[in-house]
């Protein structure tokens, strides 16, 4: 039996224990294509022939841009890993700039674009990225290179001894990707990812997945340049389960209904979504199907894990399943035996409610530099708690520091920041990953993340923001004095705005705008409203779509060293701040 060491050696393994019909499958033209586990290989090795064909050598970087999962990003992976080259995986949406900072800056040599779209924002800076040597496409575009030009190339097998030759030179401690994550400082950081990392991260992060093996369906469309998804999809393979990649966000339910998978992966602000959407249908209800809706749901925001909530909440459990919760779990193809939810915190409502519906969110944490699991909860054995973000995996050690930081050692903390020594010794000390994280264990063993030591916040989307990026541009106009951008586990980013008081009597003076005598009356006229809008709308654009701030409100004090909100050196007091606008921070997202 294949030994799991690369990360090219869990579709081996897959082959030699159960040779899937529809490993990866993916859908063409209203048509859900199928490929074999045998095949998979088949066409990663022709691809591992064409690129040593096409002088690609140990260590030479290729990039992989894909707006949507599919069976070809899985088999380029593969295909370029072989060959001891590694991917480097791009986010489709970022602005291509950034595409043109991490192609650089990776020295990337060949690139793997999904679509038209992508390949338009890479044309506009292809000309500034000397070490690319060309672009290949998946679907097919008129006048472009097709990536079936590699499988053609490929096909001759008299040349396979070269891949296997480069393949027994791979070791499991070789550098196997490239991801980049957002910086605080705006340019993306390169976080080196081994072939043991991942590896090590699948192995023992993959007994907390109680689905059987050789038998079970999975859906996927977290975005799998991230590490996240790209992980569990590897757990997937070696525990042959079929893949089956979603065509895109808009028709999930589609697919959701057609695949009917067992397991797939969300990150918080996809499950509040569907809750909404849930929601808000019931509110349409009428007499008694409206009243058993909501005692259904309000069974399941109470919902506590091994009947500790007793007999009598059990029996209401299983009348609110079957008249109610069945309907969810139909609309989510009827077979969900668990979620598995990362990226960001979980609000617990959501944990309760959907594992009252009987469809377990087990939430776990990590980062791209730990490959990135952690710790993850498990329904069985009492490893589940909610609130929590579970125990620690196998081989991964966690302590607190003294100032409540989460500190990380384990074969899964990363080589390093690509070309960055010093970012890299700044957050590895004594072999400790520094994550940046607050938190601590229950007396069970249990890790609960209390806060964030860095500044940087996601969505519940999943999406890293650097307010700090976004309030220094957004400072640029004049209407503008100080800004606050907030939105930790929210859905969107948003902010409080003290306008520059000063400035906008000016320009109430010169455009005849009756606009009061008082502050207050100020940040409540709506000509005022209407024109710090356009500034915001204008400095938006800078932006990608998760980190524009989607809606604000304008507070009535001049922010002040004396008025608390500042420090004696003109930073914000974050804290203070939130906790003095509370009531708008309500009035924004409740």
């Amino acid at each position: 039996m294949t030994k799991i060491t690369r990360l090219f050696d869990f579709p081996y393994y897959q082959l030699e224990k159960n040779n899937l019909p529809d490993a990866l499958v993916t859908k063409y033209n209203g048509e859900w294509i199928k490929t074999s586990t045998q095949e998979y290989l088949d066409k990663a090795n022709a691809i591992s022939r064409a690129l040593i064909k096409m002088g690609v050598e140990k260590n030479d970087k290729i990039a992989i841009i894909s707006s949507n999962n599919r069976t070809e990003w899985n088999i380029m992976d593969i295909g370029a890993l072989q060959t001891g080259a590694q991917t480097v995986p791009i986010y489709p949406t970022i602005s291509e700039q950034d595409y043109e900072y991490i192609l650089n800056h990776s020295e990337s040599k060949y690139c793997f674009v999904s679509d038209a779209e992508v390949l338009r924002k890479l044309n506009l800076i292809k000309a500034n990225v000397p070490s690319l040597v060309e672009v290949y496409t998946f679907d097919e575009i008129s006048g472009e290179k097709n990536w079936k030009e590699l499988l053609a190339t490929g096909q001759d097998t008299s040349t396979q001894n070269f891949v296997e030759e480069r393949k027994n030179n791979v070791k499991a401690s070789d550098l196997a990707t490239i991801i980049y994550t957002s910086g605080t400082t705006g340019k993306p950081k390169g976080v080196m990812l081994s072939h043991n990392n991942i590896v090590s991260n699948v192995l023992d992060s993959s007994d907390r997945i109680p689905i059987a093996e050789g038998s079970a369906k999975a859906m996927s469309f977290l975005p799998i340049c991230h590490i996240f998804e790209r992980v569990i999809l590897y757990i997937y393979q070696y525990y042959s389960i079929s893949i089956y990649f979603a065509e895109s966000i808009d028709k999930i339910s589609d697919n959701f209904k057609e695949v009917k998978p067992d397991v797939f992966t969300v990150v918080p602000r996809l499950l509040e979504k569907v809750y909404d959407k849930i929601y808000a249908k019931g509110t349409e209800l009428t007499g008694i199907k409206k009243k058993l809706f909501f005692w259904a749901i309000d069974l399941g925001l109470k919902y506590e894990p091994y009947g500790k909530n007793g007999f009598w909440y059990e029996f209401q459990l299983k009348i609110a399943r079957k008249l109610i919760f069945s309907k969810w779990q139909e609309a989510l193809g009827g077979n969900v035996k668990i979620l598995v939810s990362g990226s960001a915190a979980l609000q617990t409502r959501l944990t309760r409610v959907f594992a009252a519906a009987g469809m377990p969110v087990m939430e776990g944490y990590g980062l791209t530099e730990t490959s990135p699991v952690i710790s993850v909860n498990d329904m069985r054995n009492h490893m589940f708690r909610i609130g929590s973000v579970g125990k620690l995996i196998k081989n991964v050690e966690v302590k607190i520091a003294e100032d409540g930081e989460i500190l990380c050692k384990g074969p899964n903390v990363m080589m390093g920041y690509y070309k960055d020594e010093q970012q890299t010794a700044d957050v590895i000390k004594d072999g400790y990953f520094h994550t940046g994280d607050i938190g601590e264990f229950d007396k069970d063993g249990f890790l609960r993340i209390t806060d964030r030591k860095k500044e940087m916040f996601k969505t519940s989307g999943g999406k890293y923001v650097a307010p700090q990026i976004l309030e220094n541009t957004f400072k640029q106009s004049r209407f503008i004095e100080q800004i606050m951008v907030i939105g930790e586990g929210q859905k969107m980013p948003a902010a409080f705005i003290q306008p520059s008081f000063e400035f906008v009597k000016e320009w109430a003076t010169i455009h005849k705008i009756n606009i009061g005598t008082t502050n207050e009356e100020l940040i409540s006229n709506t000509e005022v409203l209407k024109r710090i809008q356009q500034e915001i709308d204008e400095y938006n654009k800078k932006f990608g779509n998760w980190e524009q701030v989607k809606r604000f409100e304008l507070t009535p004090e001049v922010w002040s060293i004396d008025g608390g909100e500042l420090t004696p050196t003109l930073k914000m007091k974050r804290k203070v701040i939130l906790e003095k606008y509370k009531d708008l921070y309500n009035k924004i997202y409740n």
